[in-house]
């Protein structure tokens, strides 16, 4: 960590829960059921959300503690999921610390002035603690509201950040990133690095408020060759998990399209990896290595299909998470293979949990 960051203060007053599945599953122990929750399980998808969300834009929502608490636990109480996520954006801290960035509809977030000398990265703003106290506010609200349901907070990984930051907003082909990433590596890993600080700061920041796990999210790493993570991503996603660790809390850590990657973000540090659609459990398990929990990874499309075709892939990934764990995974949670799509019909995710808790 660098030596101008705030180390997380003293111990932070933790719920006790230990008979939560999601926790049990993530640490290695034995869980009641097989604990299953979704991303983007708040959001979209649910109509109380759209209805909650009129007239509010998408960065406005997330630094409004009442209505972060409300739709975070929104799919808790529809589905019955074993964990609730924070509702927020990997930007958010971005927008915290002062980049001047938006989240514009039907694109993602766009930056109005991308990265692309030494100069534009010497000047991106750190964050301080204090720039993210709407967050810790709403985090405060859920631990009062959740019960026995944990709770996990979430930070976009310095790759992803850094892709937004230099492209200028979502990108199919990541050149400018890239381009930087080979030809100016000096440049490259001092934003990293600085993007590493931050995630950290909103990590701890999270920690300290209450959350129960974090997941590190590095959306675009699937864009990369081997070669180029361990170059140019690796030390920076493994400084965050392991200035982490010390909190005690879960760490998971996903990808989009890693199925290559996934041994060295194992190597990063998590106590979790996810695990997206495309690569089976049981094979994800011979690429991560023993002792690791592993998260995933039911085709978000599936749930547009038929019931007897959901309930046959929920029975297939059930059945590689098993073989996974003959093969020393540590423990399973269910989850989507990446996030629940906007049109997804809210009652067969509900299904889908009873379905999980059944089996």
């Amino acid at each position: 960590m660098s030596d101008s960051l705030p180390r997380l203060a003293g111990a932070t007053r933790r719920r006790l829960l230990p008979a939560a599945p999601f926790l049990a599953a993530a640490t290695g122990s034995r869980p009641s059921q097989r604990p299953v929750w979704f991303m983007r399980q708040a959001g979209r998808s649910l109509p109380e959300y759209r209805e909650l969300r009129k007239g509010i834009g998408m960065l406005e929502s997330c630094f409004r503690p009442e209505l972060v608490a409300e739709i975070t636990l929104q799919p808790v109480r529809r589905h019955g999921v074993d964990a609730a996520i924070l509702f927020s954006d990997i930007v958010v801290p971005l927008k915290a610390a002062g980049v001047d960035l938006d989240i514009v509809a039907g694109r993602g977030p766009v930056v109005q002035n991308p990265l692309r000398t030494a100069a534009d990265i010497a000047a991106l703003p750190r964050l301080r603690p204090e720039e993210v106290g709407a967050v810790s506010d709403a985090i405060g609200l859920l631990v009062n509201e959740l019960g026995d349901t944990p709770l996990i907070g979430f930070a976009g990984a310095p790759f992803t950040l850094a892709s937004y930051l230099v492209e200028g907003g979502p990108s199919r082909n990541h050149e400018h990133t890239k381009a930087l990433m080979h030809s100016d590596p000096e440049s490259w890993h001092a934003l990293l690095g600085k993007l590493a600080d931050i995630a950290i700061v909103f990590l701890q920041a999270q920690v300290r408020a209450g959350v129960d796990a974090i997941q590190l999210f590095d959306s675009w790493a699937g864009a990369l060759s081997l070669a180029d993570y361990r170059r140019f991503v690796l030390p920076h996603s493994s400084r965050i998990l392991d200035e982490l660790a010390s909190t005690g809390v879960p760490r998971i850590h996903f990808g989009v399209g890693t199925g290559e990657l996934l041994g060295a973000m194992s190597e990063a540090g998590p106590d979790v990896v996810g695990v997206d659609f495309r690569v089976p459990l049981d094979e994800a398990v011979r690429r991560i290595g023993p002792g690791k929990a592993i998260q995933g990874n039911l085709d978000p499309a599936v749930l547009f299909a038929d019931w007897a075709t959901i309930e046959r892939e929920v029975r297939r990934i059930i059945r590689e998470a098993d073989a996974a764990k003959q093969a020393g995974a540590t423990g399973h949670i269910f989850n989507l293979g990446h996030g629940v799509l906007p049109d997804t019909d809210p009652t067969v995710i509900t299904r889908v949990v009873e379905l999980v808790h059944s089996l």
